[in-house]
């Protein structure tokens, strides 16, 4: 059960969940935009929210700045989860300039605010779960994706709400996380998600 909960962990990290909710967007949301456009831009995406992330947790591990990839004390988290506000706002900046594109831009902008948020939290030594925060802002970004385009994603939403489901208890079986820490890591995702969409 450990390892499974362990790949669980790794499929649905939070560096892996924006690549595929915009895949899941360009699959369920028509159109007319080139395929060359869409890859380019999913590539982008998953260079600036996957492999970058990965790069810098890899130098602060030789810096000594964190013990492990997981960065479980706020203390190793503060300096990765400040640079990942500013990389997911430019990263919505560039998106937003793409015309139509503007949904997805919400995307980031959401997790950038959400990101501000939990930084927040840390000053009063409150720990939260970004995996659930992540899952929290992809449920949240498909609901308004749904009343906005007057599209039926039920399914989408659902299946959102079952893998947080199931990725909070890999967090609470792997002793991660405490219950509290998974419930606020998903409602601050969530929540932001509409506060961003407000503003925006």
């Amino acid at each position: 059960m450990e390892k499974f909960y362990k790949i669980i962990s790794v499929v649905f990290h939070p560096i892996v969940v924006p690549t595929i909710g915009v895949l899941l967007y360009f699959i369920l949301i028509p159109s007319s935009y080139p395929s060359n456009l869409k890859l380019t831009l999913l590539s982008l995406i998953f260079i600036m929210t996957y492999l970058v992330p990965l790069l810098i947790l890899i130098l602060f591990k030789k810096l000594k700045l964190i013990e492990s990839f997981n960065a479980h004390t706020i203390k190793e988290r503060k300096l990765p989860v400040a640079m990942m506000i500013v990389l997911f706002y430019l990263l919505g900046n560039t998106i937003a300039n793409i015309g139509a594109m503007r949904d997805i831009s919400l995307l980031f902008y959401a997790t950038s605010g959400a990101l501000m948020l939990l930084y927040v939290f840390f000053v009063f030594k409150i720990k939260t779960s970004i995996h659930l925060l992540s899952l929290g802002i992809s449920t949240a970004f498909f609901l308004i994706i749904d009343i906005n385009n007057s599209s039926n994603f039920p399914l989408v939403i659902i299946l959102n709400i079952l893998i947080a489901g199931i990725v909070a208890n890999a967090r609470l079986y792997l002793k991660a996380h405490k219950p509290s820490e998974v419930y606020i890591g998903f409602f601050m995702g969530f929540i932001s998600t509409f506060i961003t969409y407000n503003i925006l």
